[in-house]
């Protein structure tokens, strides 16, 4: 199935995903009654005490859990008997449906909506049961409503706070999943019009369609849910709709689902790509007979007939023998037999193409690994978690015109972060007011460290902490760093085209300490167009741009400021000067660099890929489409296409750590730690990334819906 980031365009979400974003919520919160988001016009979530009626009965909203597959989760109960149900709610939204597709699909969903036994047996074969489909008749809404299963979770979720199952409980997983699939594809079954049908494909096997209850004595129940048959109805018509499944399908799906829990994840951590299986490095090695098994799952080795042979296959394996086996497949030895060597080595060779080309087009897409977020999953949710908050009035400083200095003043959640930093924690006496101080020098002694080492004021914000000394403790909250800037027009051939869309510290370093002054001294295939170097205001972008790519040498340092004494401006002004030039038609050969937060929001200037050395260069905005890094031929000036992966960025040769700089006196109120503990909860990093620092750990989407619902504004 496409993921659904690519649904629903017609609609101008903020986040490029109009159903895990957290606007609609918040409207619902925000203003009673509301149908549609503010923002976009997608429609809102349903608010608490909202009533579904069915024909079994009504059902109440009690809370808004959150997005799985094509649809929002509710947690409600139904009024007649107050038992606990989960609500299902799919959309067709009447941008992306007209009212024909509407009727039609909402007529389709009341027939398909569920399926039960036949014969009326109840058997539990670990489905989720379907109490009833309800279609709404006016609006653009269809409601699944299935009993709550306590203390279920889907297997996404259960990777992030788990991690990698034992081979003994991938084997229970298949078993039971096995048996369900024999179930669907063999027993008579009937939909809710009454219609009989033999078998059915389940058609949407993955971490997040198939859910895990835990008992209390380390046994588990797998269930199954969001069957294709009724999930596809609510892909938008614009999106190419998945061919019919069929039962090899499922098997297909599962073995996959399985190779993904033993291994405990989906990503490749080195190359941060989807795992693949024909990768035996990503394989444990703990039972061979299981790998052998999933292999022939997954279709890599001679595939199962159906479920059930599949099944006896599982149960009759030898247990699990903790060590890879040196036996060749029976797939390599049938192949060593009948072909001679020449044809063997042809093969290979064609493999090796073969494989080569589906591994670029399986590295193309980037893809979310549930163990990515296991660090996120274990922050405190929001600023009301925090514990211990001291009552008391704290004041605390950064240098003037830093990168600190300059987020408060930016607007998020209907405010400025400054003003929401005030008093993060209304229930708590806490308040820290900010006061910036300049810096003669920020090399040392560093203004603002000293107000705190002096005690003038309660703790800092800054990246520059090289020379604190050991009366004060750090501890960073977020990453920021410099983007370096060249002109940028789409349509017309630039100096990112030309460069490739990437320079070297090293050409950095020359360019700005005046060895090249002219654009084909780095390339003969640059323009003859002489270099124009440009340096933004801020001292501490300075600082660090002196630190990183002239090393702090004297002379470097020297010829850096006669380089740039005229050019050393605002950032926004060197943008618009570039702007200016090109308007005028002529080419422009300005360079400049910014911090993250006044540069990666423009299109005027392309942020180019950084190279240390021989390493190759590194470019941490990625288009969020395609969840690829950009290149030249991207429309910047379409801003929510792109973002900052955090992943990358920990490996950007221009990014450094921002860290809270707070006494380790004892004696002394902690303001400074808890302020660190507030930032560093997913509500605090949600916030930063917002303003454009870059968070600590990847956060699920990004910072939206699934990052950030959960953490409302204390």
């Amino acid at each position: 199935m496409p993921s659904f980031e690519s649904f629903y365009q017609e609609y101008p979400c903020s986040y490029n995903s109009p159903l895990s974003c957290d606007r609609p919520f918040q409207t619902a919160q925000q203003i009673k009654g509301a149908k549609f988001c503010l923002e976009c016009g997608f429609p809102a979530t349903l608010p608490q005490q909202a009533e579904i009626k069915g024909s079994q009965g009504t059902y109440q909203i009690a809370s808004f859990i959150g997005v799985r597959g094509l649809g929002r989760l509710y947690s409600g109960v139904q009024l007649k008997d107050k038992q606990p149900v989960i609500i299902k709610e799919y959309l067709l939204p009447n941008r992306c449906f007209n009212e024909s597709e509407t009727l039609k699909r909402k007529e389709t969903f009341k027939r398909v909506g569920g399926v039960s036994l036949a014969d009326s047996r109840i058997q539990n074969f670990r489905l989720v049961e379907t109490k009833e489909a309800i279609a709404d008749e006016k609006g653009e809404r269809c409601y699944l409503i299935t009993p709550g299963i306590e203390s279920s979770q889907t297997l996404g979720k259960y990777l992030i706070e788990k991690g990698a199952m034992t081979s003994i409980d991938v084997r229970e997983v298949l078993n039971q999943s096995l048996q369900t699939l024999q179930f669907l594809h063999t027993q008579k079954l009937r939909f809710p019009s009454n219609q009989v049908q033999l078998g059915i494909t389940h058609g949407n096997i993955s971490l997040d369609s198939t859910l895990i209850k835990l008992e209390n004595n380390q046994k588990f129940s797998i269930y199954f849910c969001d069957l294709a048959t009724w999930e596809n109805l609510f892909i938008p018509p614009i999106i190419p709709q998945p061919a019919p499944a069929r039962p090899e399908q499922d098997l297909e799906s599962l073995g996959l689902l399985a190779f993904y829990l033993w291994a405990g994840r989906t990503t490749n951590f080195l190359s941060n790509q989807p795992l693949d299986p024909r990768d035996n490095q990503q394989w444990p090695d703990t039972d061979s007979h299981l790998k052998q098994f999933i292999y022939r799952l997954i279709g890599l080795e001679t595939p199962f007939e159906n479920a059930e042979t599949a099944r006896q296959a599982l149960l009759q394996l030898p247990k699990e023998d903790r060590g890879k086996s040196s036996v060749p497949s029976p797939a390599s030895q049938a192949i060593e037999k009948r072909l001679p060597m020449p044809l063997i080595l042809i093969g290979i060779l064609a493999l090796l193409l073969l494989g080569g080309g589906i591994l670029y087009w399986l590295l193309s897409k980037k893809t979310d690994s549930p163990n990515q977020y296991i660090l996120w999953s274990r922050l405190v949710r929001n600023f009301s978690e925090v514990p211990n908050v001291p009552a008391g009035q704290f004041t605390y400083t950064g240098e003037k015109d830093s990168t600190w200095s300059y987020i408060l003043t930016q607007s998020v959640e209907n405010s400025r972060l400054g003003e929401l930093l005030t008093r993060p924690k209304p229930d708590a006496t806490a308040t820290f007011n900010y006061e910036p101080v300049l810096s003669s020098n920020v090399k040392n002694p560093i203004k603002s460290i000293e107000e705190v080492e002096t005690n003038k004021k309660d703790f800092a914000i800054t990246s520059l902490v090289e020379n604190i000394t050991d009366k004060l403790s750090k501890k960073q909250v977020a990453y920021d760093g410099l983007l370096v800037f060249v002109a940028f027009n789409k349509r017309d051939s630039n100096l990112a085209n030309a460069l490739g869309g990437q320079i070297s510290l090293e050409q950095l370093r020359q360019i700005y300490t005046g060895k090249i002054t002219n654009w084909q001294q780095i390339s003969p295939k640059l323009p003859n167009l002489a270099v124009k170097p440009f340096a933004p205001t801020e001292p501490e972008a300075i600082s660090k741009f002196k630190d990183i790519v002239l090393k702090n040498v004297p002379q470097d340092e020297a010829l850096f400021e006669d380089t740039v004494k005229n050019t050393k401006i605002d950032t926004t002004k060197t943008q618009n000067q570039i702007r200016s030039e090109t308007l005028e038609g002529r080419t422009t050969g300005i360079i400049s660099f910014g911090i993250i937060s006044k540069t990666s929001s423009q299109c005027t200037g392309y942020p180019l890929a950084i190279a240390d050395g021989k390493k190759s260069a590194i470019q941490p905005l990625f288009q969020r489409r395609a969840r690829r890094s950009i290149n030249p031929s991207d429309d910047l000036c379409q801003h929510d296409d792109y973002y900052v992966d955090v992943t990358t960025f920990q490996s950007y040769p221009l990014g450094y750590p921002i860290f809270v700089v707070y006494p380790k006196d004892t004696s002394r109120l902690p303001g400074g730690s808890t302020f660190a503990q507030m930032l560093t909860t997913r509500q605090g990093q949600c916030l930063l990334s917002k303003v454009g620092l870059v968070a600590l750990q990847p956060m699920p989407d990004d910072i939206n819906s699934y990052a950030c619902k959960s953490v409302p504004q204390s």
